[in-house]
């Protein structure tokens, strides 16, 4: 039975609901855990949420609960004001173990301070971009998210966080990445908290705690090492607040479960190979899976720029036409505006640039780029395979208050052009892990008019041979057009 991805989503948020029953209410302490699936709040809520249909996925949950045996969780803090490949800088992360229904917080600290006490003997060699602009000579934890797929990111964090020694590395059943929309979203909902003498709201949070951990913690006299005990506060008072909340408003937290599912906010993974196939199959774990025809994938790595994401507007563009020798030639552009300043937050902003396309594709020019920070000469484009893809790369840097724009042209292969030929032709756009929704524009002249296209344009422009679209990337975009 095929679920989709509203109703594992729905499935995740009950797992937290059972939790909470677990805690609030005393008796189930002599209850055998197996019967709590069966109490009519529980019943109740899987019939209402997911359909009589789907009740046989609660034969599951006794193992995501740790009833069966402990589950541990390694969750992270994705920072997407500091943009990584893999949906935000790991800034700090948590251990959190299920066991007998009930959650216990086994390590909640800032990345930095598991790679200070690393062994750099065990960590390979960083992927040269990060040794080039960052000079570091090893591979930490907090840059392993180095793959635009959460899988393959996650896959690099468990073998880093083994050989960093981390609490119960080899005992993690899953990866949880959540960005700051996480957050925001939550304390959104829930009302604002006050942990470690600060209140937080869902407008100030991330910006309180960015500045708590890089100044902050100074004034108070807190040990650098100690620096993220705020964040730690916070998770507690947190998770102690969610669960009378969750109680008196299930429905609200279920959709937006779904909803930051949706937008690539929350993303799991599992090394269980056949659990992680079942996800996959969900579409839970932020992964794009390329296909014969077209699709464009654009990928930016924030490279010690602050948090200047957070200022940071972003627009792509994708044209397509037909040279004289009757080959497809797409360009892909990324109008980038930094709207910060130099400040403790925001400042130039220093991006290496990936874009992702069919295999094949011939690159033919990059315009944009810059080899240094601060200088004019271009940067050398990189070629290479990965995630069964061509990937072009370069890097560019962008002044306060200045726009720039960053294109790659290339040659799409030949079973593009033949698929157009033959009146068919779709497009996939999927969104960076961590992005906010940026703008996406498309100009595709096919060069034969078009005579039907989902999304459609405006009536107008119906007729010819171009189809021309505004969107945004809040989510996954497709487009199938006939000719």
């Amino acid at each position: 039975m095929k679920i989709s991805i509203g109703k594992i989503v729905l499935i995740f948020a009950i797992l937290f609901l059972v939790g909470i029953v677990f805690a609030t209410y005393y008796f189930i302490k002599n209850t055998n855990p197996a019967k709590v699936l069966s109490l009519p709040i529980v019943q109740k809520q899987v019939a209402k949420q997911l359909g009589q249909a789907s009740q046989p996925i609660l034969a599951d949950l006794p193992d995501w609960l740790g009833l069966n045996q402990p589950r541990t969780y390694l969750l992270l803090f994705l920072n997407n004001t500091e943009l990584r490949p893999g949906g935000g800088f790991i800034g700090s992360y948590a251990v959190v173990r299920w066991e007998n229904g009930r959650p216990s917080i086994l390590k909640v600290e800032g990345a930095e301070t598991i790679d200070r006490a690393a062994n750099k003997e065990l960590l390979p060699k960083p992927p040269e971009v990060l040794s080039k602009h960052l000079n570091v000579d090893h591979w930490y934890f907090r840059d392993s998210n180095w793959s635009p797929d959460f899988a393959v990111s996650s896959q690099n964090v468990l073998d880093l966080y083994k050989k960093e020694n981390g609490t119960a590395a080899n005992e993690i059943d899953a990866v949880i990445g959540v960005t700051t929309n996480v957050l925001e979203e939550i304390i959104r909902r829930s009302g604002s908290i006050t942990a470690g003498g600060i209140e937080f709201t869902a407008d100030n949070v991330i910006e309180k705690l960015e500045y708590e951990v890089e100044y902050g913690y100074r004034d108070k006299g807190v040990a650098f090492a100690d620096r993220k005990k705020t964040l730690g506060d916070l998770f507690h008072e947190l998770i102690r607040r969610l669960g009378p909340d969750m109680i008196k408003h299930p429905a609200d937290y279920l959709a937006l479960v779904e909803k930051l599912a949706w937008e690539k906010h929350l993303m799991a993974f599992s090394p269980d190979a056949e659990l992680q196939k079942r996800l996959v199959d969900y579409g839970w774990t932020g992964t794009f899976a390329p296909t014969t025809s077209d699709y464009v994938w654009w990928i930016d790595a924030n490279l010690a720029a602050l948090k200047t994401d957070y200022a940071m507007k972003r627009e792509l563009k994708y044209e397509l036409s037909s040279n004289s020798a009757g080959n497809y030639v797409a360009t892909t552009t990324m109008t980038y505006t930094n709207t910060g300043k130099f400040d403790w937050r925001t400042t130039r902003y220093r991006t290496y640039a990936r874009v992702y396309v069919p295999n094949g594709a011939e690159l033919l020019k990059v315009t944009g780029s810059n080899q240094w920070d601060r200088t004019t000469e271009p940067d050398s484009p990189t070629i290479n395979k990965e995630l069964d893809s061509t990937v072009f790369g370069a890097f560019i840097y962008v002044e306060p208050g200045a726009n720039k724009t960053l294109s790659f042209v290339y040659r799409l292969p030949a079973t593009i052009g033949q698929a157009i030929k033959k009146g068919t032709y779709s497009l996939s756009v999927p969104k960076q892990l961590g992005t906010n929704g940026h703008r996406l524009t498309l100009d595709l002249n096919f060069g034969t008019n078009i005579t039907s296209a989902k999304p459609a344009e405006e009536e107008k422009n119906w007729g010819d041979t171009n189809y021309s679209l505004n969107s945004d990337l809040q989510v996954d975009r497709n487009f199938e057009i006939k000719l």
